[in-house]
């Protein structure tokens, strides 16, 4: 039997954060799946809305509209201020669901960072492979299963 040390909470709100900087909803449906298995404990406060019955199945909707619709032509850019926002306040928000009961600060503050880092890396990265294959739906594609995956090899390891 290999024993592995689990990794630190604030490399997962990092981590948590990045993959809602390539697709915003995917880590919060996984981190609501792990809540309500309770795989993550937020028992009080206003990060108890993970655990609720609805909300591993209204994110995971969410989740999947947003992949769809990160293919169509005319949506904005993830570097455009709401959007750009909106990826930095989720995963904020997803680092202190991790962070939590413990290190809430630290958790939103990572998970802040994550979320620009992802945000800007996951578009660089993109434009430039896409330039380079000469489309873009298979590096999309790509992208979807990198947050899908990544969030859920996240919450695997959460305890």
């Amino acid at each position: 039997m290999v024993y592995c040390r689990p990794m630190p909470k604030y490399v997962l709100a990092f981590l948590i954060g990045t993959a809602t900087g390539l697709r915003s909803m995917t880590a919060p449906a996984a981190l609501s799946f792990a809540a309500r298995h309770r795989r993550l404990r937020l028992k009080h406060g206003p990060l108890a809305l993970f655990t609720s019955r609805a909300a591993p199945y209204v994110l995971a909707a969410l989740a999947a509209g947003e992949l769809v619709n990160d293919k169509l032509a005319w949506t904005p850019s993830r570097r455009s201020p709401p959007s750009f926002a909106l990826r930095v306040a989720v995963g904020s928000v997803c680092g202190a669901a991790i962070g939590a009961p413990k290190s809430i600060a630290g958790g939103m503050a990572a998970g802040a960072l994550g979320a620009v880092a992802g945000t800007l890396g996951g578009y660089a990265l993109r434009t430039g492979l896409a330039r380079a294959a000469g489309r873009d739906l298979p590096i999309a594609l790509s992208e979807d299963a990198l947050a899908v995956g990544g969030s859920l090899a996240i919450v695997s390891q959460l305890a």
